[in-house]
């Protein structure tokens, strides 16, 4: 494997290239995440991660962060990047509008790990699954209650 990236490269890539990369950083920390939890079978993984990495996910994830003050004024920057490129892709089961927040909150970690952002990945992931959770805890508690 090479050495990390310099910054100044993450600055020059496209937002679509930096979601390239940032799909599959975001993506491991999911799936370790879902091996500590004691998820095994492929389909159960699966099944499970989607909470996590689906395009209405990342939405809803880059949109708290906003509200929410998360994010460096950098990474708010990746994020219109990567939201405000051009892609030739269609979503599968997103609108446009969904999508295009998705590969914005992508390229914020692929811009992460080209800079070698290590431990600001580590934390954006960590506040991604725990805010997650704790949505999935309220609906659910929501859902008892009707």
């Amino acid at each position: 494997m090479s050495q990390p990236v310099n910054t100044n490269l993450a600055q020059q890539l496209n937002g679509i290239a930096l979601a390239y990369l940032g799909d599959g950083v975001y993506e491991v920390f999911v799936r370790q995440h879902l091996l500590e939890l004691g998820f095994s079978k492929p389909n159960q993984l699966q099944k499970r991660a989607v909470h996590y990495v689906s395009a209405k996910a990342q939405a809803f994830l880059i949109q708290t962060m906003l509200a929410q003050g998360v994010l460096t004024a950098t990474e708010i920057s990746i994020f219109h990047r990567g939201r405000n490129a051009k892609s030739y892709t269609k979503a599968k089961n997103a609108s446009v509008t969904t999508y295009r927040q998705s590969t914005g909150f992508e390229a914020v970690f692929g811009y992460l790990k080209l800079a070698a952002a290590t431990e600001r990945i580590t934390e954006l992931a960590q506040w991604c699954i725990t805010t997650i959770e704790a949505a999935e805890a309220a609906e659910g508690e929501q859902n008892h209650e009707e």
